[in-house]
């Protein structure tokens, strides 16, 4: 059986929503209190036992590269002024595995993000992470969804239940539920209204694929908005052998859009150690006023 030992991290979209403070900063750069947002979910990867981080870029996203660089004058100057703690956590940064990264050229959707990899992923299953989406579990979200892979070997997408009101946001799946929170996947519909959506299991944005899933992307083709999508390819491969799907254990962090986006930063302010009192007396005073 093979492990999973690789991740893509398709980074190369423009995040017009975040406009124009991701004019000339990768939206993924964003900070979340003290970290980008990218950051997170490679520490979930990695947690999770991955080796190897592959960056699907595009034009503008350096920042990305140098982040997870070394960066030797930094941390020499660091070292002098005896930052311990803050020399700590940039070695951490670039030592928490290896990265690649390729060149997505041309925007053509998601899909076409994960084919842009496949060189580097090579003939071995693989993970996707979408920066976007960041959950704060105590299982890292992929590591509940490699155990899932390893029973059934086929691909495996992540889960959660939504409100009706948010239905329409997402992809929707439904199926077979096989054992606890783990479904054979049946449907997958792209943002469907509530009155024709299968269920209210949305697809967020970590999957576990096969090799043969880069074959199926290309026979996918674009599809109606000129963009090749993933989704097409985990149908095709959803009817021949099929996929399966995990709600996972966490706390859901919606990163891509500006709502979003607050309401994350409020959440992960209020559970960090050196500002949680302060932001809580904050928030105390504005309900007041």
């Amino acid at each position: 059986m093979k492990r999973i030992r690789k991740a893509v991290f398709p980074v190369a979209g423009w995040g017009t929503r975040f406009l124009p403070a991701t004019k000339a900063s990768p939206k993924e750069m964003i900070p979340l209190v003290d970290k980008p947002v990218i950051q997170y979910a490679v520490e979930e990867a990695a947690a999770s036992g991955i080796e190897t981080m592959i960056f699907v870029t595009g034009r503008g996203k350096r920042a990305i590269e140098d982040h997870f660089d070394a960066s030797p004058e930094l941390e020499l100057f660091l070292q002098q002024k005896g930052k311990t703690e803050e020399l700590d956590e940039v070695k951490k940064i670039s030592s928490l595995a290896t990265c690649v990264f390729v060149r997505q050229k041309e925007a053509l959707g998601l899909g076409h993000a994960v084919l842009c990899a496949r060189e580097a992923v090579g003939d071995e299953p693989f993970a996707v992470l979408l920066g976007d989406d960041v959950v704060d579990a105590e299982v890292p979200v992929l590591a509940q969804m490699m155990r899932v892979w390893e029973r059934y070997q086929r691909p495996v997408i992540g889960l959660m239940r939504v409100p009706d009101n948010q239905v329409s946001r997402y992809g929707i799946a439904a199926g077979e539920e096989v054992e606890p929170g783990v479904f054979k996947v049946t449907t997958m519909v792209e943002k469907p209204p509530l009155e024709e959506a299968p269920s209210n299991l949305a697809i967020v944005g970590r999957y576990i694929l096969t090799p043969d899933l880069f074959r199926k992307i290309e026979e996918s083709g674009k599809g109606a908005l000129g963009e090749i999508q993933l989704t097409d390819a985990l149908v095709a491969a959803m009817e021949e052998k099929g996929v399966f799907g995990v709600v996972f254990e966490g706390r859901y962090l919606d990163c891509g859009t500006k709502v979003g986006w607050i309401k994350s930063q409020l959440y992960a302010a209020l559970k960090h150690p050196e500002m949680s009192e302060e932001i809580r007396a904050y928030l105390r005073e504005l309900v007041n006023d």
